[in-house]
């Protein structure tokens, strides 16, 4: 794919995601247009110095959207995971209002956003970004769908990933695979959809760059910090009583209700990270910043 004079419009740039796109589409010789709330912002003020164009607006208003599509060749749409089921309803209206924005405009390729299992989930419960996936073929809207699990960064960036004292919690079975993938790594996903549109138009991929039981990744963690980490189960019933939704999704993950062919995603991008790899080389600074707070 020829990239000059062509433009990708990145929503969330100032996110994760966005961001990792963005700077993936920016170093492959791409134009960047930044959907962000705050000019003024510093991410956003980065994006720009970075050599990404600023565009002002909100999810929430439809003609900040339909300005921001203008000219361009694509666009990435991402919007926040619905934990809550009150939150359903407003996450199905970005993401439908963005994929409508697209097609009013034009646009070439629209790269989506989505969840691991999103489809499978919907068989015992409502899942947004399902429902905006299925939005999405219903416009006839060229499209990738990207379906990403848990961020290898989460285990570092948050708090209510269980890692306190010395103990994970977790509700996955000891014997069960978790899927993850490096923030990096969904950026480089990105931009191969948009160099290889013939691969990646009108295909659904589900992404990971590692599958590791809870016990693997507590030995991980404590040999890459130094600090001995070690996994509890979180009881079902605990996960039940404080949040009924992750509850269904532990019992779906529990039965083995996804798997990712890793090895052929790598085949497709060499450089996909591993937990290893990943801790090791971007995770290290922030495991002792965690370790040394929690002291």
């Amino acid at each position: 794919m020829n990239m000059i004079n062509k433009t990708i419009l990145v929503l969330g740039a100032t996110g994760q995601q966005g961001g990792s796109a963005a700077a993936r589409l920016l170093a492959d010789g791409w134009q960047v247009r930044a959907f962000v709330r705050n000019r003024s912002a510093k991410e956003a003020q980065a994006l720009a110095q970075n050599g990404a164009e600023l565009a002002v607006g909100d999810l929430d208003d439809r003609a900040s959207l339909d300005a921001a599509m203008q000219g361009v060749y694509g666009v990435f749409s991402v919007q926040p995971n619905e934990w809550d089921l009150h939150f359903t309803a407003r996450e199905i209206g970005w993401g439908t209002s963005v994929a409508d924005a697209a097609q009013a405009a034009g646009v070439r390729h629209f790269v989506y956003s989505s969840m691991s299992g999103a489809e499978a989930q919907s068989a015992f419960r409502e899942v947004a970004k399902w429902e905006i996936e299925k939005h999405i073929r219903a416009i006839g809207l060229p499209a990738t769908v990207l379906r990403l699990p848990i961020f290898m960064e989460n285990y570092v960036n948050f708090p209510h990933y269980g890692i306190r004292q010395g103990t994970y919690f977790e509700a996955t079975k000891p014997d069960v695979p978790v899927h993850m993938i490096a923030v990096d790594d969904i950026g480089a996903f990105v931009a191969l959809a948009f160099q290889h549109p013939g691969t990646f138009v009108g295909k659904t991929w589900e992404l990971a760059g590692d599958a590791q039981t809870p016990p693997n990744i507590a030995s991980a963690i404590s040999r890459v910090s130094g600090h001995p980490v070690v996994y509890v189960q979180t009881p079902m019933e605990t996960v039940r009583e404080q949040n009924e939704l992750l509850g269904r999704i532990y019992d779906w993950i529990n039965d083995g209700g996804y798997v990712v062919d890793i090895a052929s995603l790598r085949e497709f991008h060499p450089g996909l990270m591993t937990f290893d790899t990943w801790l090791e080389t971007n995770g290290k600074l922030k495991l002792e910043a965690m370790f040394s707070r929690q002291m």
